[in-house]
């Protein structure tokens, strides 16, 4: 009797060990120039959970990459894109929106470096983000003295940790939308899809000339775990 309790409850732990949520959730975007799989962060749940929801219902299969500015980022999910009426080639895109927006989430451990994702917003004062359209940054390399001018010029006095300095100066980013966009994932691998796609040929209004069209899933909860544990983030 005693050994068929002890083995119930290694059963049970077992089961229960099993059952337990991943840490983070995981998409994929799937292109003609690549795959690339995104962390959401759980800092950001308003934004996380957004994405998330859209992605359920498959509101990002077949829109486009509407905007393109190599060194600097790559901009989707525009619904008007997937409209044949209104995405014919040289048509303006970007307009295109749902009924909502959301809060910013500003972090401040959380900034523009190369291969964020972020969310796309018009120029409202409350810099609340569009309910669906968002960017991904490729980014570029600063030097310490640029950095400095974009403290100046762009942020408007607001200091730039070290930390993240040295990360805009290594890997590169877009500092100048710190704290002015909101930052909720990043790629953790596939961040040469985003190269490939900002260095399409483009018109005068930076859309591609030939239509970049996404597939986005969401990836299993058994994925998500293999993710958290290869990046050291299960036990966070």
């Amino acid at each position: 009797m005693k050994k068929l309790f002890t083995l119930s409850l290694l059963l049970l732990t077992v089961s229960i060990a099993f059952a337990k949520p991943p840490k983070n959730q995981y998409v994929r975007i799937r292109t003609s120039y690549g795959d690339c799989i995104i962390r959401l962060y759980n800092e950001t749940p308003l934004h996380r959970d957004n994405f998330i929801k859209l992605t359920k219902k498959g509101f990002y299969n077949g829109t486009l990459f509407h905007r393109v500015i190599q060194n600097f980022m790559i901009q989707g999910g525009d619904p008007d894109s997937r409209d044949t009426t209104k995405a014919k080639p040289g048509a303006e895109l970007g307009n295109g929106d749902v009924k909502y927006t959301i809060p910013a989430e500003f972090r401040d451990s959380l900034f523009h470096k190369r291969g964020v994702l972020a969310a796309a917003r018009d120029d409202n004062p409350k810099k609340a983000s569009s309910g669906c359209q968002f960017y991904i940054v490729e980014g570029k390399r600063f030097t310490p003295g640029r950095l400095d001018t974009v403290e100046i010029t762009r942020l408007k006095g607001r200091k730039i940790p070290a930390w993240q300095r040295d990360i805009y100066t290594t890997v590169g980013g877009a500092p100048h939308l710190d704290q002015n966009y909101t930052v909720y994932g990043e790629v953790v691998t596939g961040i040469d899809m985003v190269d490939r796609i900002a260095a399409v040929k483009k018109d005068e209004r930076d859309r591609p000339t030939t239509n970049v069209d996404m597939l986005v899933e969401l990836l299993s909860k058994r994925e998500c775990k293999q993710l958290d544990k290869l990046l050291g983030l299960a036990q966070k």
